[in-house]
């Protein structure tokens, strides 16, 4: 009997930058420098190998993480909003999860007939 194959799922996870960056209020290449700079392999920053590979896609909008290793989605999310905070951006902006290997940076939706009261 054959030992059993172990099949490799192939993530690749995306942060949608879309509305921001074309207000110009967030520099997507910003955001792939600090994920690149901040994210961890085996316990350690700045030790990707060919583990992992962070890119802009999509008219540059888009950044994509696809990691080789065993990654979580939601580190992507702790780093995405780290990264807001330290831009500042953390009050006007969100991580919200699109799909179910995508992440989506929104605008809060703040209701404007409770302003006018």
């Amino acid at each position: 009997m054959a030992p059993a194959k172990v099949v490799k799922k192939e993530n690749v996870y995306t942060i949608d930058c879309t509305g921001p960056a074309n207000d110009g209020i967030l520099n997507v290449a910003d955001l792939e420098n600090y994920l690149v700079t901040r994210i961890k392999v085996e316990g350690r920053t700045n030790n990707f190998g060919k583990k992992i590979a962070v890119s802009r896609s999509g008219n540059e909008i888009k950044v994509t993480v696809q990691p080789d290793v065993q990654f979580s989605k939601r580190y992507i999310k702790y780093l995405t909003k780290k990264f807001l905070k330290k831009s500042s951006l953390r009050d006007w902006l969100r991580v919200v999860a699109s799909s179910k290997a995508a992440y989506e940076i929104r605008y809060y939706n703040v209701d404007q007939a409770a302003d006018e009261e």
